[in-house]
């Protein structure tokens, strides 16, 4: 029994799996998404319309697949079994596609092909997080084990010590070498952070030797890949950029250091990336929205008469940018103020994150 025989003997039904609000709308898809972000189970989830027969799966991350067997004898098994599906995972492009009804493509970089449509995969939301959460807690613990242990799918339902591992585990599988694994780290370290790749660059310097050049590269890659994100402040491209990164979570599994405001900043960025909106971020605010004309603040302990000071530093540059709406995204405080035309929500992350 060759590769390809193996291949189409994959049995869906031993598998479990939950919809996710993405789906798989087109017969010709290309899924691209980070590392764990859920693609392979939106794939299953396009599979289970059809019968075990009529699709044919292929992983080339599975070592017992031989890439040469497959290119060689695709597209004859193809046409002589009359395969109506084709799956190829973690595909490199590295040969020509045969005839298919329906092929669904997943890969970690974006690729465009005629007559594909491109679809791109963030790991959970909190409402998914939610649905595939099988803890039964209240919707408060739940806020804080999603904070603790970040949105991949894979890791919902694990113990905290093996979501640190399995982190870490991704952190070595996107870095090829201690200088890549170093950069990554230091881009994690600094999430909601206002830093300049070349202060980045100078820190690390001074703890390993390294190039401008690749350090450079290597950033680049990790934002092309969304791995990392780096907002701009609104109408100022010059301004030194925001870091972020597609999971909050990574900051815990690497550091032992706290910083709470930090992780609650990046997964209000996390919900704001599902939206497909704009994003930037002003002057004491956090995230700037303009399409929407919304402003919103971390603060996770908000008290309106404590924080006078730091209000009126995010009134002034409401006025100035003439928002009418801000939200305060805090930890478990709510709240509702209204200055002359501006109105102030205050609410807790899960409240936010729901409405």
């Amino acid at each position: 029994m060759n590769t390809l025989e193996y291949c189409h003997e994959f049995e869906l039904s031993k598998i479990n799996f939950k919809e996710r609000k993405t789906r798989i709308t087109h017969p010709k898809t290309i899924i691209s998404g980070p590392l764990r972000s859920g693609k392979t189970f939106l794939i299953f989830d396009y599979l289970s319309n059809f019968e075990t027969k009529e699709f044919l799966y292929i992983d080339f991350n599975d070592i017992r697949n031989s890439k040469e067997i497959i290119e060689k004898n695709l597209e004859e098994y193809i046409f002589r079994n009359n395969i109506k599906v084709l799956i190829l995972e973690n595909f490199d492009f590295s040969f020509k596609i045969p005839y298919c009804e329906s092929v669904i493509i997943s890969t970690y970089e974006k690729k465009e092909l005629k007559g594909y449509k491109n679809l791109f995969l963030t790991p959970l939301d909190f409402e998914e997080y939610l649905l595939h959460e099988n803890k039964n807690q209240n919707i408060t613990q739940s806020f804080n084990t999603f904070l603790k242990h970040g949105n991949l799918p894979q890791s919902v339902n694990l113990p905290e010590y093996k979501v640190y591992y399995e982190l870490q585990n991704i952190l070595k599988l996107y870095a090829y070498d201690i200088t890549t694994e170093k950069i990554l780290k230091i881009l994690f370290e600094n999430i909601d952070e206002k830093k300049s790749l070349n202060q980045l660059f100078i820190n690390l310097k001074q703890e390993i030797k390294i190039s401008k050049d690749k350090f450079y590269a290597m950033c680049k890659k990790f934002e092309d890949e969304k791995i990392i994100y780096f907002i701009k402040k609104f109408n100022q491209d010059k301004a030194t950029k925001k870091i972020y990164s597609y999971n909050s979570a990574f900051l815990n599994s690497i550091t032992h250091k706290k910083k709470f405001k930090n992780e609650l900043t990046n997964i209000i960025f996390q919900e704001l990336l599902n939206q497909k909106d704009d994003i930037f971020y002003l002057d004491y605010i956090d995230f700037y929205l303009p399409n929407k004309n919304i402003a919103i603040c971390s603060i996770p302990f908000f008290n309106s008469m404590l924080m006078a000071s730091q209000l009126k530093k995010v009134l002034k540059t409401a006025h100035e940018y003439k928002i009418k709406n801000i939200y305060i995204i805090t930890v478990s405080n709510n709240e509702f103020i209204k200055k002359e035309s501006l109105q102030i929500n205050v609410l807790p992350f899960y409240e936010w994150a729901l409405s």
